[in-house]
């Protein structure tokens, strides 16, 4: 399964913009979708945003629609999650996630093979 590792993240103040990155290794990460989750104090790891292996197919959260978006470059590897004019409720750790079946992005997390080691987001008001 392909290893991920993140970067990226942070304290901004709420109307600013973060961009989180998702490097992979090992299996070809063109062979793998992406998604990106949150989980917030308390709260149960949501999908925030997911892409097809190819990237023809992008879903995000109807809360983050026109604020983020999901990106990938697979010559490089590596998965992306532009966030602009961020809200404090965004505030949550970020995870990224992939999975040889796109599908498997909308059910149970625990059921998806690889994921990053997370990286906080704070959104001050």
């Amino acid at each position: 399964q392909v290893q991920l590792v993140q970067s990226g993240g942070g304290v901004v103040q709420a109307g600013g913009s973060l961009r989180l990155s998702c490097a992979a290794s090992g299996p070809t990460f063109s062979g793998y979708a992406l998604g990106w989750f949150r989980q917030a104090p308390g709260k149960v790891r949501e999908l925030v945003a997911g892409m097809t292996r190819s990237g023809g197919s992008t879903y995000h959260k109807d809360s983050v629609k026109g604020r983020f978006t999901i990106s990938r470059d697979n010559a490089k590897n590596t998965g992306y999650l532009q966030m602009d004019s961020l809200e404090p409720e965004d505030t949550a750790v970020y995870f990224c996630a992939a999975d040889a079946n796109y599908g498997t992005m909308f059910g149970d997390p625990r059921f998806l093979t690889s994921w990053g080691q997370g990286t906080q987001v704070t959104v001050s008001s």
